[in-house]
């Protein structure tokens, strides 16, 4: 790594807007090339969590939704946030039931990322949930869903296809597919 300092310095602060989930802070800054100007910052106050459900036969659910903010359908794998004190395992079982009505018995995490680190330090943290088992889905009074068993290749094709464009979805299929290419999964 090259220079791991920070070269941002923050002259002042204010919150412009806050609610339960989000926070957005604007600064006065001198930037890294020493020019002053603003950036804004839209803080998260939950973790983001995603699941890859997957089978024996390597078939996974996909979870479709209009979603608000894109003004489109989305295919995505079950994805939520964790609620306050919630462990982001806790959560995935949560949300994975919720959206599914699948549980599993087996969890691993399968890898932990920041979704768009230049506007928010939004930190999502996906699982592989394995040996799974059918109950029944309870979706939130906010999601009208779409429930797809499809198998890895073609979840990952929709990928390749651009039909798929959630980054945690895209995440976890690339993982997906690089773990079953080292037999890992």
């Amino acid at each position: 790594m090259e220079n791991e300092t920070n070269p941002w310095r923050v002259l002042s602060q204010k919150e412009v807007y806050d609610n339960p989930w989000i926070q957005v802070t604007e600064y006065e800054v001198i930037n890294p090339g020493g020019g002053r100007g603003i950036y804004g910052k839209i803080h998260f106050k939950h973790v983001a969590v995603g699941i890859l459900p997957l089978d024996d036969s390597l078939h996974t659910w996909l979870v479709g939704q209009y979603r608000f903010t894109l003004d489109r359908y989305s295919w995505e794998i079950p994805e939520g946030g964790s609620l306050d004190g919630e462990e982001t395992l806790d959560s995935a079982r949560r949300e994975l039931m919720e959206e599914t009505g699948l549980e599993a018995r087996d969890w691993s995490p399968l890898l932990t990322m920041h979704l768009s680190n230049s506007v928010s330090d939004e930190e999502s943290v996906i699982y592989l949930a394995r040996q799974l088992s059918q109950g029944t889905a309870r979706p939130e009074e906010t999601e009208q869903l779409r429930v797809r068993k499809i198998s890895l290749d073609e979840a990952y094709q929709m990928v390749e296809r651009g039909e798929i464009t959630d980054s945690m979805t895209v995440a976890a299929l690339i993982q997906a597919k690089l773990l079953r290419a080292q037999g890992r999964i």
